[in-house]
């Protein structure tokens, strides 16, 4: 198959950001130096941008869990042009496609049965659904939103203001503007782009699935943690509905506590929950296909264990019968006849040891 072609301003992008990030961060900071005010204001920055993807491009836009008040909606759009992650519209339209065909190759976006590059950030690199943004006809309510359109409208004069703008001027502010512009911009945005790209292919193959096994997306605390709570991957592939992630009061969903801050101080409304029930009924069910999984695993192993058996048993009453008939003949040599009754011993002391394991196991599986 002819392959896709090849996005240069995707591949340029991408590799000058992280040659700058791996190379000339560190190179300046030995050199010069960046104080901790810089990596202050480059941790608030990757804060902001993370959580626009998270609450807003995602939660909010693609899959509609609340309601936002115009202003969040306006931070949020000016936080993703930050993220460098396109458009809201562009970027919501792409993650409904994935929710609609996950897993398959030729409708999944970034389908993680490609592999890991391709899911990460190869899907990007090349041209591969040239024909899809013609109307985003799948996102036509987004279109009747002001600020997802002015967004979309001005995106590359907003990306450009974010990503140099803001860095120059905290540069400014704090009297560094080469060590802003390199930890507050390059740094933080490589480092944002490949934590929120982790979901797309690590929380696919690493993790739990507690909920459900119809697609690859897994649960895992660890990716939570660097993503905003966006790791509880699997929970969200089956309640997409649910404006949280981790549903547990234990589990780190950011993301979450934002939304449910701001419902407090009508910033946001009309969060969505999935039925507890429903939540519920999808563990249990994960539960009983895994027990159904075990016994017929267990079933299989007891089989082997089975015929194992009865060859020593066999091999018992042969020995046990040998050492009888031996007996019976008078003259037969004693040497013969203590080999055979040590055999015989031998033969009973693992046979009953072999019976009472089995029981056991047995036991065990019922």
């Amino acid at each position: 198959m002819k392959k896709a072609p090849i996005l240069w301003l995707n591949v340029a992008v991408f590799s000058i950001t992280f040659a700058i990030a791996a190379i000339g961060v560190p190179w300046y900071g030995l050199t010069v130096g960046l104080s901790a005010g810089l990596w202050w204001a480059a941790l608030g920055l990757f804060c902001y941008a993370g959580l626009s993807i998270t609450a807003g491009y995602h939660r909010l836009w693609s899959h509609r869990t609340y309601d936002a008040h115009w202003s969040v909606r306006l931070l949020f759009a000016l936080g993703g042009a930050l993220a460098l992650q396109n458009s809201a519209l562009h970027w919501s339209s792409d993650h409904r496609e994935h929710h609609k065909h996950v897993d398959h190759d030729d409708n999944d976006p970034y389908s993680a049965s490609r592999g890991f590059w391709y899911s990460h950030i190869g899907w990007m690199l090349r041209e591969h659904q040239e024909d899809s943004y013609n109307d985003y006809a799948n996102v036509k309510d987004l279109q009747r939103d002001p600020i997802v359109m002015w967004q979309h409208k001005h995106y590359l004069a907003l990306t450009l203001g974010m990503n140099f703008g803001v860095p120059l001027l905290i540069g400014l502010l704090m009297g560094n503007v080469i060590g802003a512009l390199l930890l507050c911009g390059f740094l933080r945005l490589v480092i944002g782009h490949h934590t929120t790209f982790f979901i797309n292919s690590l929380a696919h193959i690493w993790g739990t699935r507690p909920y459900t096994e119809r697609n690859s997306a897994r649960d895992n605390g660890v990716l939570a943690f660097v993503t905003f709570g966006e790791g509880y991957h699997n929970f969200h592939h089956i309640f997409s509905g649910d404006y949280r992630n981790g549903i547990r009061w234990y589990q780190f969903d950011p993301t979450k506590w934002l939304i449910r801050g701001m419902s407090y101080v009508g910033l946001a409304s009309k969060l969505k929950r999935a039925s507890e029930y429903q939540i519920e009924k999808a563990r249990l069910d994960m539960m009983w296909r895994r027990l159904q999984e075990h016994r017929e695993t267990s079933a299989e192993r007891l089989q082997h264990e089975y015929e194992d058996l009865l060859k020593q048993a066999k091999a018992y009453y042969q020995s046990k019968k040998a050492l009888l008939d031996a007996r019976t003949q008078v003259f037969k040599d004693q040497v013969e006849h203590s080999s055979l009754a040590a055999r015989y011993r031998e033969l009973k002391t693992e046979f009953r040891q072999e019976r009472r394991r089995w029981r056991r196991m047995v036991r065990a599986a019922l």
